[in-house]
């Protein structure tokens, strides 16, 4: 029993941890190893002194050093006079951004940036591919950020513009779940909200102004906006206006349909009808597209039914202000401006002359024809086939703008011909 107490005894004790010194003694020589002493005493009291390392001389001056030190120096390094013409030469880096990262916090902002408040509040802008981004920048666009997926996508743009501009690759599905793109190119960048005044249009592209320019009224659709710039900066025109109640000219649906047009061609957003006269060049006349058709002659009827039949349905807004009668006098108001109604293909750029384009759906404002009665314009037909709707918006403006190029040569071969 004795013996069985003892043993239970033993069991019950708490295990207490063994320390061998064979691990104690190699752990202090590990350490050892690991230092660099002046003097090493072995256990049999035997000292070693230990030799210091030689000491590096002192580096050679620059006009010390040998001529292919001076050459390696010179291929090495980019005089801070000299603009780097390759990617290895600017010594710019990229960020490579993981699953997780904080600084793919800027998704956030490429989907805020699409939305026209943050655009007007921040004033930024998303530009998406290589082609669009090369003509910001060489317009004098300022980049913010780049997100790509592929470096020779960010190697294609000019060195010289990526300075102090944050680089931040990114996986393909990134980028295509921010695109709205079927095919999203690998490349989006934020820029600062491009100002007119500040770019620097290509050459050819002032060369060949034309002293027509072109006011947007009510334009909502972004495919219609941009086909229009793309067709005034073909065309050649001096500036586009765009009033208040359009879409937004830096839309993303809106760029893209503009194919590098808003970098062509000055353009101005979101006036006021009131500071719209400010931007027009003097004695210019402003021209309104007619899509109705003889509304004039409409107005000289009499009857509802001729009235209702000849004029567009779209001008029927105005109608009611016509019609509203004088308390006092009980003679009719005319709230409708009256103005003439002149043939597309007649000639109308004897004077500089501004075009207004209208919506689909609103059509033309009120102030718009104020504004061209002010100014001795007319109203522009272009005739179709009876029962057909008016043209689209954009190709209305399309006509229109070609037309006034072809007066404008015929009038200068016409000048030289006299001249000769």
């Amino acid at each position: 029993m004795a013996a069985l107490a003892r043993r239970v005894g033993l069991a019950t004790r708490p295990l207490l941890p063994v320390v061998q010194t064979w691990d104690l003694e190699a752990r202090r020589w590990v350490r050892a190893l690991r230092r660099s002493p002046v003097k090493v005493v072995f256990p049999s009291g035997q000292v070693v002194e230990r030799k210091r390392a030689p000491e590096k001389p002192p580096r050679k001056a620059a006009s010390e050093a040998s001529p292919r030190e001076q050459q390696q120096k010179q291929t090495l390094q980019v005089p801070p006079s000299q603009t780097p013409s390759t990617w290895e030469d600017s010594g710019l880096r990229y960020d490579k951004a993981f699953p997780g990262d904080r600084r793919l916090s800027h998704s956030s902002v490429m989907t805020i940036v699409k939305s026209r408040p943050f655009r007007e509040k921040q004033g930024k802008i998303l530009l998406e591919g290589r082609r669009l981004i090369a003509d910001a920048l060489q317009a004098g666009a300022v980049p913010k950020v780049f997100f790509f997926s592929r470096l020779e996508y960010i190697k294609e743009l000019p060195v010289d513009k990526l300075k102090g501009v944050s680089l931040i690759k990114v996986k393909f599905e990134d980028i295509k779940d921010w695109s709205d793109l079927v095919a999203p190119q690998g490349i989006m960048g934020i820029f600062a909200k491009p100002d007119h005044v500040k770019m620097t249009y290509p050459k050819t592209q002032l060369h060949h102004s034309l002293p027509i320019l072109l006011i947007c009224d009510n334009l909502r659709d972004p495919g219609n906006l941009g086909t229009i710039l793309r067709s005034a900066a073909g065309a050649g025109c001096s500036k586009v206006l765009l009033t208040k109640g359009c879409v937004d000219a830096w839309e993303p649906k809106v760029l893209r349909a503009g194919m590098g047009a808003h970098f062509q061609v000055p353009i101005i957003n979101n006036l006021e009808w009131e500071t719209v006269p400010n931007y027009l060049p003097p004695d210019t006349r402003v021209y309104v597209a007619d899509n109705c058709g003889l509304y004039a002659q409409a107005q000289m009827s009499d009857k509802a039914s001729d009235r209702g039949s000849v004029c567009d349905r779209r001008y029927l807004k105005f109608h009611r202000y016509e019609e509203e009668e004088d308390l006092e006098t009980g003679a009719k108001k005319s709230w409708l401006p009256k103005l003439e109604v002149q043939s597309y293909d007649m000639d109308w750029t004897e004077a500089p002359a501004a075009v207004v384009i209208g919506g689909e759906t609103y059509g033309v404002s009120l102030e718009s024809l104020q504004l061209a009665e002010s100014t001795g314009g007319k109203r522009l037909l272009i005739p179709v086939v009876p029962g057909v709707d008016s043209l689209n918006s954009a190709m209305a403006a399309s006509i229109l703008l070609f037309e006034g190029k072809r007066q404008l040569r015929l009038r200068v071969e016409h000048l030289s011909r006299n001249r000769s």
